[in-house]
């Protein structure tokens, strides 16, 4: 779990829609393994989905996600396929009577595995639902790490033709720019490096969180748990 990064990393947080036991999800998990056939041309290639090292840590159940998929690489005019395998730790969460997911990986991938996390634990999807952030939640959180606030991005904008509004800077706080940009937008996306943890971390009202330092990955897990998790609606 404590595999270290060199630059950023990456993550989303989820919520699990179903009352489900950790340990019955840790019995569905352990040692999940799918093999499928494609056909390329007139090769055979062999895809492995598979979930291992799955394990209790207090109130939480880790994992490792790995899958094979078919790329396509060109060589002479020819198309030669070859298999990429994308691994993603997560980490499923008890807080305050419900579960979270979360997932380290960008924000398609982590989509995608959430997806089929779901479909192994409860057959379908729709049953690990992405976590949201309110945008008046969101703006206070803002507000309290006002001084350590690099970038602010709005969305849902109501002036003509504008989609979304930015800032950036150490002075955020003390500009009138931001209040008027309040009352036309919602906070969308923060960067800000709080001094309770020291590196630089992006957040967005969908669950997606980024840290831009050199974190292994529980530093990112204790973040997300400690003052991520409190924001969810």
């Amino acid at each position: 779990m404590d595999r270290f990064q060199s630059m950023v990393i990456a993550g989303k947080v989820f919520i699990v829609r179903e009352e489900i036991d950790l340990l019955a999800m840790a019995s569905k998990l352990k040692d999940f393994r799918t093999e499928e056939t494609q056909k390329f041309d007139d090769r055979e290639l062999k895809l492995i989905t598979e979930i291992d090292d799955v394990k209790m840590v207090g109130e939480t159940l880790h994992g490792r996600y790995s899958q094979d998929r078919v790329v396509t690489i060109y060589h002479r005019g020819k198309r030669i396929p070859t298999i990429r395998t994308i691994e993603a730790t997560f980490v499923f969460s008890n807080y305050q009577d419900r579960v979270f997911l979360t997932v380290l990986e960008k924000k398609l991938l982590a989509n995608n595995i959430a997806n089929q996390l779901s479909k192994i634990l409860f057959i379908t999807t729709g049953h690990v639902l992405e976590a949201r952030i309110t945008p008046d939640i969101m703006r206070s959180f803002h507000e309290q790490n006002f001084e350590d606030t690099k970038v602010v991005f709005f969305d849902d904008v109501d002036i003509p033709n504008v989609n979304k509004l930015s800032l950036y800077g150490s002075g955020l706080a003390d500009t009138t720019l931001y209040n008027d940009y309040c009352n036309h937008g919602k906070v969308w996306y923060i960067v800000i490096k709080p001094k309770k943890y020291g590196f630089i971390v992006g957040i967005t009202r969908d669950g997606v969180v980024t840290i831009f330092s050199r974190v292994e990955d529980n530093d990112y897990i204790n973040y997300v748990t400690n003052e991520i998790y409190p924001l969810i609606s």
